[in-house]
């Protein structure tokens, strides 16, 4: 006798079998329970129920299998029809998803929630930013162990669509990241997206990496320093170098501008003195706008000889490019 069978609690619910393939990498590891647990709750969507028992039940499957997206979806619908707590359920998610950091659908069933919640705290400033707090915090739980946890990312972004957190606050989270490791490009990335998405100045509609009127010149400035600061500590980590590629195209301003810095970690004049692939890339890219495809061409052929010879054929690509124009 299985779990639910004989359970006076589940006496009036007559199962549905579960059909071929549903849930077949689960049933794997949990055949009779998975099964089980399935086919009552076919039967409870069947009937359209919505009821403490259903968030019990779901609690079980989501144990044996967090990817089954139905049973989030069927979850999320019971929690807004009970009006059951929205921070209790938060607080629940939170502890399955330390179990399971690879999870999209914990992911997309914690916005939901937040969907939920929001249009009753939208007007409570003090709500909004406790709220705020205790997402953030979490997050950079999750970051702690793994950085790069591109769910948890894209989460954050909507986060801070979604409570307007373009603010310095933010970005001082994301450099705490970038103390932690310059090289973790999703943390690069989030401060592109803060920075130049800001609604406060950011022109509507604007593409992510194209030039944009609005943005102010101080804030290009800084962001410039910003990645050549970071470039200075680690001149082979392209993160900061495609950055600085970003800011300048956001600011409509030509890669030439950036000649004399990015000089220095590479000189064509003497093959050894080259402390960075990347900016020879970027000097060869430079030059090409310039219209110096000779100094262009030496500094690709460079790559392709020395610096970055497993991406040869790609180096020879753009060399043919550059003389096709």
């Amino acid at each position: 006798m299985g779990k639910y069978e004989g359970d006076p609690a589940w006496d009036d619910v007559v199962p549905i079998p579960q059909d071929d393939g549903e849930g077949a990498l689960a049933q794997i590891a949990y055949a009779d329970e998975y099964a089980e647990a399935m086919g009552y709750l076919r039967a409870i969507v069947a009937a359209k129920e919505h009821s403490s028992r259903v968030l019990d039940l779901t609690v079980e499957i989501i144990s044996m299998n967090p990817a089954h997206y139905t049973v989030w979806l069927y979850r999320a619908s019971t929690i807004f029809a009970l009006d059951h707590p929205i921070q209790q359920e938060i607080e629940w998610v939170n502890e399955v998803a330390l179990d399971n950091e690879k999870n999209y659908q914990i992911w997309h069933h914690r916005q939901l929630l937040i969907d939920h919640l929001y249009p009753s705290i939208s007007s409570d400033p003090v709500a909004l930013q406790k709220l705020a707090n205790s997402e953030i915090a979490f997050l950079t739980l999750m970051f702690n162990s793994d950085s790069k946890n591109y769910h948890v990312w894209s989460y954050r972004q909507y986060l801070v669509r979604k409570l307007n957190l373009f603010n310095a606050s933010e970005i001082k989270s994301i450099e705490a990241l970038l103390k932690v490791d310059v090289r973790n490009n999703s943390a690069w990335s989030h401060r592109f997206f803060i920075v130049f998405s800001n609604p406060e100045y950011a022109t509507p509609g604007s593409a992510a990496t194209a030039y944009d009127p609005g943005i102010p010149d101080a804030l290009l400035d800084c962001e410039i320093e910003f990645s050549k600061a970071a470039i200075f500590e680690a001149p082979q980590n392209q993160s900061p170098w495609n950055y600085l590629r970003g800011v300048l195209r956001k600011g409509g301003r030509p890669l030439a501008t950036q000649e004399c810095f990015a000089s220095e970690f590479a000189k064509i004049e003497s093959e050894e003195e080259v402390k960075s692939s990347h900016a020879l890339d970027f000097l060869a890219d430079l030059w090409n706008e310039e219209g110096e495809t000779e100094k262009a061409d030496k500094a690709l052929k460079l790559l392709g000889d020395k610096y970055d010879p497993i991406r040869k054929n790609y180096w020879e690509w753009r060399r043919k490019a550059l003389k096709a124009a």
